[in-house]
């Protein structure tokens, strides 16, 4: 898995791209504080090598809790900024500084 950050000088947006590599999933979503948690309108492409791939436009200077769907699981990013323990999840997220 990894997460690519492009800062933009011209707007207050990072271009964030999520990758993730899962051959066998069906669907992969990224969901999380920037999200509502809600996987329509964050679905990944999954590319001919088997690897899903998206790139948003997040506001800069926040950080913003989030995991991965896959194919229903939550599964979290290895190479995330930081994790921070959840009650509502009952788990620790992944966390993303911008």
């Amino acid at each position: 898995m990894a997460i690519a950050k492009q800062y933009l000088k011209t707007k207050p947006v990072v271009k964030v791209t999520f990758t993730v590599p899962a051959e066998d999933a069906k669907k992969v979503a990224v969901v999380g504080d920037f999200n509502n948690w809600n996987p329509k309108g964050s679905m990944l492409k999954k590319l001919k090598n088997g690897t899903f791939k998206g790139t948003f436009d997040l506001p800069k200077e926040n950080s913003y809790e989030f995991r991965y769907l896959v194919d229903g699981d939550y599964v979290n990013e290895t190479e995330a900024d930081r994790y921070q323990w959840n009650d509502f999840a009952g788990a620790e997220n992944a966390v993303l500084e911008l």
